[in-house]
């Protein structure tokens, strides 16, 4: 790949939106593989057509879009169908963020992924950035902004790499747990740093 890759990545409620934004305005692009897993299953898709082949039609809402609540309860239901599922996805976004990757044009560009390490995604990365808070700033993070319980945010976070490993297989890490300017400070010397790396 001819572009310098940073790997940006952090558990749910870390800030990660907010920290590649910061990226953003420094005129770093970024390809978000939470976006891409949208995209490949937008209407017209490769994806969205095979999906409804398999499912059939009743898997669509009314406009044509993927209706995501039944899609989710039938492989919750069914181990075999959500294997079916990630066999056909995650190829599909793969492709897709490694596509989008090489098109960029700004001196290096961000992957940003929450399960950067547990997909093995670190390997198409020249570099890694993990965005750290402490467990408890994720939990009240997470139930303020989407909604959840205490015991989702919980889960979702056992679910994900334990932050101690992340912290072993960065390459730099991230104390966003600060006043913003103090962040936003580090963000600047980090993007020098990658600038020039990056040449």
């Amino acid at each position: 790949m001819a572009n310098w890759v940073l790997g940006l990545t952090g558990g749910i409620g870390s800030g990660k939106s907010a920290i590649s934004a910061m990226f953003e305005e420094f005129g770093i692009q970024v390809v978000d593989a939470d976006i891409v897993a949208r995209e490949v299953v937008e209407p017209g898709s490769l994806g969205l057509k095979k999906i409804t082949e398999h499912f059939g039609g009743e898997i669509l809402t009314s406009n044509g879009t993927l209706d995501r609540a039944k899609l989710r309860a039938i492989i919750f239901a069914d181990e075999s169908q959500k294997q079916w599922l990630n066999s056909l996805l995650h190829p599909l976004i793969r492709e897709t963020m490694l596509s989008q990757l090489k098109l960029a044009t700004s001196h290096y560009v961000i992957l940003v992924a929450p399960l950067l390490f547990e997909n093995g995604l670190e390997k198409y990365c020249n570099h890694t950035l993990l965005i750290d808070v402490p467990v408890d700033v994720q939990i009240t993070r997470t139930t303020a902004r989407d909604n959840v319980s205490d015991e989702l945010a919980k889960q979702i976070i056992a679910s994900q790499m334990s932050r101690a490993d992340k912290k072993q297989k960065a390459g730099d890490i991230l104390d966003n747990n600060r006043p913003l300017e103090e962040v936003k400070a580090d963000v600047q010397e980090l993007h020098k740093k990658y600038r020039m790396h990056s040449h």
